[in-house]
């Protein structure tokens, strides 16, 4: 087999030191973003109780996945006061509690938590209450925590493993079965499915050592933990990967049923009449490949995309059923594109010198290309709606800029296909002059002299009309029958390096794609920052109101205190404060809420005199809104006074 020059070489040089570098970037791009946030706790963070709790809860926004330890509790001695496991509360999936010890120290706690969103990311945070008099030297902890970036890094850089591999293994055995069946005995191209699905297996078997690290926070060192792999496997996550292993090694079983089945193909072609043997990279008049082979490929096809979109964002948010078979489309087209166009390029630059590509198998990936292309753009445009939301979270948020960062380089690789198309249409119009109309026998296309136009159709397909292909065989004569080589050199080469450039360009829209998949979603990340900011509102309404009796020293002021001032059960304490701003006691005092707009009320506080202040354990407000307070006042057996003020009560955020 002929060697590449240090000329050809080049291109895919360039095509591999690009692959690396963005593999590199992504691994060390740090972690992802937070995907769910924390809405509600109980006790609240910073709040003081009077009394010790029993149990602690957090509300997130999506659903969680939990696991042992994802919720500990520490004293104000840093001794964990939590005690069996976390569970969901009320079987409410977006939950966590765990109960707390029976007696516990007056001091400050510390929570800390770790769980699961529901696109398969760790995130992980803390906060503090006190139970008593808060301990003096409790330090101030950090709302949220980012996971270990000595395993998202990894886990990162092997996910982007994962999309090339399948990428290869996908577009690269389509290629050969549909578009160019003789193309599966060219050794360059069986090195490149092997290697596709190497790249698969390997970056699946890794992405399962380290899911228990990456979800528990524990480090590389996790890995030897026999625990952990028990309970990823449970998981979404877990089963995703488990079942995408499975599925890459039956594929890898039916290849080598495939190569076994073309090397006794070969071992029976006759003898050439000249004495040799026939070559085997001449085109087949008819594919290799049964439908029963086809049919296994497209359901393990479909098979691996899944277990992509069941795991990530497709399984979160709006719209579920619809969106992760179109993400299983999108991730389909993409490996058709991508991995047929790689394929392409190596049998343009890799292949032996008098190999042929023939006219027909151009004008099949053309075609081929041209329809990944229209269903990468048709499911791209549905998910960038699912995912942004709005227009303004393109420059606002992570993930919306990232998309128009792939969009721009979409169009680059469209602006490179429309020169692809450009010089290939030159290069027939300086044929067409010469075609022999007795031509009658079909010729393909040589490798040495091919120019890639079935590639810059390929990618010339993202336009809305396919590129003119070279004249099949049975059409007409081929590029190849070009009496003057040095007049069509030039396009040639520069058509060579546009398809070379249409391939870095494309793993460059890969690594974007990965990056992608670790980041929030701009309308995840728009809800989450609401719930956030709701979250950390102050977490009791506070009403004063002033009041006057008509005595001496009759001058001063109410202060109501509702917790947590949403709707359901508050706790209302109620102090009074006399004209010197002391606190100041009185026989008698009396609270009613009324809802004017829902005609509810006025209900009764019920307040109990506790020696210097007020206090109701338990008053139920069942609607958000407007409403009413009234409070009576009386200062002696025969002065009182009512006053009134509004305040506004939130809705409950579960």
């Amino acid at each position: 087999m002929p060697t590449a020059s240090r000329r050809t070489w080049t291109p895919l040089a360039a095509l591999v030191l690009v692959g690396t570098v963005l593999a590199l970037l992504l691994g060390g791009a740090g972690s992802a973003s937070a995907h769910a946030v924390v809405t509600r706790s109980d006790p609240a963070d910073v709040s003081v109780l009077k009394t010790a709790p029993k149990q602690v809860t957090l509300t997130f926004n999506e659903a969680v996945r939990l696991a042992d330890g994802s919720l500990r509790v520490l004293s104000p001695k840093n001794l964990r006061v939590d005690r069996g496991s976390v569970q969901h509360a009320a079987g409410k999936t977006n939950t966590a509690r765990v109960t707390l010890t029976g007696k516990l120290p007056e001091g400050t706690y510390t929570v800390s938590w770790r769980v699961v969103s529901s696109d398969s990311h760790p995130i992980s945070g803390a906060f503090t209450f006190s139970f008593g008099e808060p301990s003096p030297s409790a330090a101030t902890v950090p709302a949220e925590s980012r996971p270990d970036t000595s395993v998202s890094r990894p886990y990162g850089f092997f996910r982007y493993v994962a999309y090339g591999g399948l990428a290869l293994l996908i577009g690269v055995a389509l290629f050969a079965l549909h578009c160019w069946p003789a193309g599966a005995a060219l050794r360059p191209l069986r090195k490149l499915l092997l290697t596709g699905w190497t790249a698969l297996f390997a970056s699946t078997v890794v992405l399962l050592l380290l899911r228990g690290p990456y979800e528990s926070g524990k480090g590389l060192t996790a890995v030897f933990d026999l625990s952990l792999p028990g309970r990823i496997l449970t998981g979404r996550s877990g089963l995703a990967l488990g079942a995408r292993l499975v599925l890459v090694v039956v594929a890898g079983v039916l290849l080598a049923l495939f190569a076994a089945r073309l090397r006794h193909g070969a071992d029976r072609t006759p003898s050439h009449p000249a004495g040799g043997s026939a070559p085997t990279d001449q085109p087949a008049a008819e594919p290799q490949s049964g439908m029963g082979v086809r049919v296994a490929g497209t359901l393990l096809a479909v098979g691996l995309a899944l277990t992509w979109a069941a795991a990530e964002h497709a399984s979160a948010g709006p719209q579920v059923p619809l969106a992760i078979p179109v993400a299983v489309l999108h991730l389909l087209a993409m490996a058709v594109w991508l991995g047929g166009l790689v394929a392409l390029v190596v049998a343009l630059f890799r292949a032996p010198a008098d190999t042929t590509i023939p006219a027909a198998a151009v004008a099949r990936f053309s075609r081929l290309a041209f329809a990944a292309v229209v269903v990468l753009v048709t499911t791209g445009l549905y998910q960038s709606w699912r995912q942004v939301g709005s227009v303004e979270a393109l420059s606002t948020t992570e993930y919306g800029r990232l998309l128009v960062f792939k969009s721009i380089t979409v169009v680059l690789v469209l602006t490179v296909a429309a020169s692809s198309r450009q010089w290939a249409a030159r290069l027939i119009q300086e044929r067409l002059p010469m075609e022999s109309v007795s031509a009658a026998e079909p010729r393909p296309i040589p490798v040495a002299q091919t120019v890639g136009a079935g590639a810059s159709t390929a990618e010339g397909g993202d336009s809305a009309a396919a590129a003119p292909v070279p004249h099949d065989a049975a059409d007409g004569p081929d590029l190849a029958d070009t009496p003057s080589p040095s007049a069509t050199d030039h396009p040639r080469r520069a058509l060579r390096r546009s398809v070379a450039v249409e391939a870095v360009l494309g793993v460059v829209v890969l690594a974007i794609t990965t990056l992608l998949t670790g980041t929030q979603p701009s309308r995840a990340a728009t809800q989450s920052a609401a719930a956030l900011a709701a979250a950390r509102e102050p977490a009791a309404q506070v009403a004063v109101i002033p009041f006057v009796v008509g005595t001496a020293n009759g001058k001063g002021r109410v202060q109501i205190t509702f917790l947590p001032g949403r709707v359901g059960d508050n706790t209302v304490e109620v102090l009074l404060f006399g004209a010197d701003g002391g606190v100041t006691s009185v026989p008698e005092l009396q609270l009613t809420l009324t809802h004017r707009a829902q005609r509810i009320g006025p209900l009764d506080a019920k307040l109990t005199d506790r020696g210097g202040y007020w206090i109701s354990d338990r008053l139920r407000i069942p609607v958000p809104g407007t409403w009413t307070l009234r409070v009576t006042v009386r200062v002696t057996d025969i002065d009182q006074v009512t006053v009134t003020k509004d305040v506004t009560i939130k809705p409950s955020p579960v």
